[in-house]
């Protein structure tokens, strides 16, 4: 019975380093690659610096969950990006527990916010970035 939670317990833990690494490799691998999206319609474009500058981080949030929405009916709706990539589905979880993270430390743990917040930025430069490359194959009309 002991070694049954045991093992179930070390299991969890190891799925949960393996998530948070395999979206720690995507985002940087994301960032490693030329921005080919006019970006300066969404609101992360300065998010580094409003996150390490800004006293309120409220509007960020909100910013950002305004980009995410845009963003992610985007790849839903648009025509010839296909199914979502394992990737792509691994990082909209991501961005989904980074949320719930930000939620439970912006009053107790404002810099684990602040971090929350930067990393959900991370994932919504990664899907503009997928939106601008799938935009930019498309052949002009």
């Amino acid at each position: 019975m002991l070694a049954s939670i045991l093992i179930s317990a070390v299991s969890v833990i190891l799925l949960v380093y393996w998530f948070r690494y395999t979206c720690l490799i995507l985002l940087r691998q994301q960032s490693e690659q030329p921005v080919n999206t006019p970006q300066a319609r969404l609101g992360l474009l300065h998010a580094e610096e409003q996150v390490s500058n800004e006293p309120e981080l409220d509007p960020l949030h909100q910013t950002l969950e305004r980009d995410y929405r845009l963003l992610t009916y985007l790849l839903q709706h648009a025509g010839g990006v296909g199914t979502p990539s394992i990737e792509d589905r691994l990082l909209k979880l991501d961005y989904l527990l980074m949320r719930a993270w930000y939620r439970l430390t912006r009053s107790v743990a404002p810099q684990c916010a602040r971090r929350a917040l930067m990393e959900r930025a991370a994932v919504v430069d990664c899907l503009a970035r997928k939106m601008g490359s799938h935009a930019r194959l498309q052949p002009e009309m």
